[in-house]
């Protein structure tokens, strides 16, 4: 029975754990394949944007391995997130990142301020719709499938359980489902778990850490992140770069430049120092734990 957002357990036919494949989600999943939290899953549910590192894409090759956990991993995939970015940049329809733009742009962003890279020291974040598209939509799609609700009307009462592995230290990121058929469920908040608990589990458990989970280009990144890239993964960082340089201008309902990185300078010329000597926040610390910090 979930305390948080309950739902009458008679009514649940289905539990699903929505896979992101970083720290949280990992440690959730591991500790249930030990029978640590419980019932058992169906299943995993994870959502390929198709520009995941490789080192993701390892781990979660790793988790899908024999006997590591009982129950299956889906992976579903909408399409492909950095080719919808070249398509933008041409014009043409896309789902928003949160990048940055200069001052003086305008359109559909937010201005928020940063302290750094523009004259003015503002910069303005485009409006989040990856998540939605990229991994809400074809995991919502995927538990209608397996829960048998492909075109049939939903059920006014919860028939599915989705396991999110939101960790107890970013417990404000909770919400509860907005489909009346499925609840969604935070074990790791039940039992107070933080993100460095997760790590210790894992380390005690003898599992090797896994990568951040994000997308190769993700705005989001700090430059303690961007810096391991461009040292670990010489050519995720190329392919960032030349994401970046391609998407400065062309958006439809969007003036001024793009940048992904918060200085709005290109990224191979940002100034990747230390954030903490700056005073910066990494605005991503954490994981895309399936929900993309939903």
């Amino acid at each position: 029975m979930n305390a948080l957002f309950p739902a009458p357990a008679e009514t649940i036919s289905l539990r699903v754990l929505s896979l992101g494949a970083g720290v949280q989600s990992t440690a959730l999943a591991l500790m249930a394949a030990h029978g640590e939290i419980g019932p058992m899953p169906d299943c995993a549910v994870f959502a390929d944007t198709g520009w995941e590192p490789r080192a993701v894409h390892e781990h979660l090759a790793r988790l899908r391995s024999p006997d590591v956990l009982p129950f299956p991993v889906h992976v579903v995939s909408a399409s492909n997130i950095r080719d919808g970015l070249i398509r933008g940049a041409r014009g043409e329809r896309w789902a928003s990142i949160p990048a940055f733009t200069g001052p003086g742009g305008a359109g559909n962003h937010v201005p928020r301020a940063f302290g750094a890279g523009s004259a003015s020291g503002k910069v303005g974040m485009i409006r989040r719709q990856c998540t939605g598209e990229y991994k809400i939509v074809p995991i919502r799609r995927k538990v209608r499938e397996l829960a048998g609700l492909t075109r049939k009307r939903s059920p006014g009462h919860p028939i599915v359980e989705q396991w999110i592995g939101i960790s107890f230290d970013e417990a404000i990121r909770m919400k509860p489902s907005l489909e009346a058929w499925q609840v969604n469920r935070f074990p790791l908040i039940e039992l107070g778990m933080t993100r460095h608990d997760c790590l210790r589990w894992l380390e005690k458990h003898g599992y090797p850490m896994p990568p951040k989970s994000a997308c190769i280009g993700c705005p989001y990144h700090g430059d303690a992140h961007w810096r391991q890239m461009r040292a670990e993964d010489p050519d995720g960082f190329a392919d960032a770069v030349a994401i970046d340089r391609l998407i400065r201008t062309g958006f439809r309902n969007l003036r001024g430049e793009v940048y992904l990185h918060r200085s709005c300078v290109p990224l191979d010329e940002a100034d990747l120092d230390t954030p903490e000597d700056r005073g910066q926040l990494d605005l991503f610390a954490d994981e895309c734990e399936g929900m993309c910090g939903v």
